[in-house]
């Protein structure tokens, strides 16, 4: 990140970035408040590209933006309209306290840090040796999660399925 374009580039997504989770934790709508989640979720793979975290970045933006966010939305269409309020808390005080706190605490740490350069591979170099690993060393783990997410999506089926629906065979 020596270039003034890159860093540029780094500021204003990190402006977006802030400004958009802060847009998810104040609006009252919860469909905005998802729209803001996806907005801070580009903004974050955005800044894992300037890291020349390009692997991460495709990871940010197919998982969060897209699989999170449209089971956000989807949780939301399926909530009874009566039940999508988003009233006021008793514990807003406490919860603001404690993202203060940890905000405060990543800041102390992001500035005293001596962030050390290291030398990166590419995308490509990355992507050849997650996908060898992956298919090699960690193809079990692989496998056993993706059965994982094909039973909860059919669990998620299962449970918005309207009682009394007969199979169309």
């Amino acid at each position: 990140m020596e270039d003034t374009g890159t860093v540029l580039a780094f500021w204003l997504l990190t402006i977006v970035t802030i400004g958009s989770a802060l847009g998810v934790a104040f609006v009252r709508n919860l469909i905005h408040a998802v729209v803001f989640l996806v907005v801070s979720f580009m903004g974050v793979a955005g800044l894992y590209i300037t890291l020349s975290a390009d692997f991460v970045a495709v990871a940010q933006i197919l998982i969060y933006a897209g699989a999170i966010s449209v089971l956000m939305v989807f949780a939301i269409v399926l909530t009874p309209q009566d039940e999508r309020k988003n009233a006021e808390g008793f514990l807003r005080l406490p919860a603001l306290a404690l993202a203060m706190l940890v905000a405060a605490t990543l800041i102390f740490v992001a500035v005293d840090n001596g962030w050390a350069i290291a030398d990166r591979p590419g995308f490509e170099e990355t992507a050849s040796l997650i996908g060898e690993s992956l298919l090699d060393k960690y193809v079990l783990p692989f496998e056993i999660a993706s059965v994982l997410l094909l039973v909860a999506m059919l669990g998620a089926i299962v449970l918005v399925r309207p009682e009394g629906a007969e199979d169309d065979e």
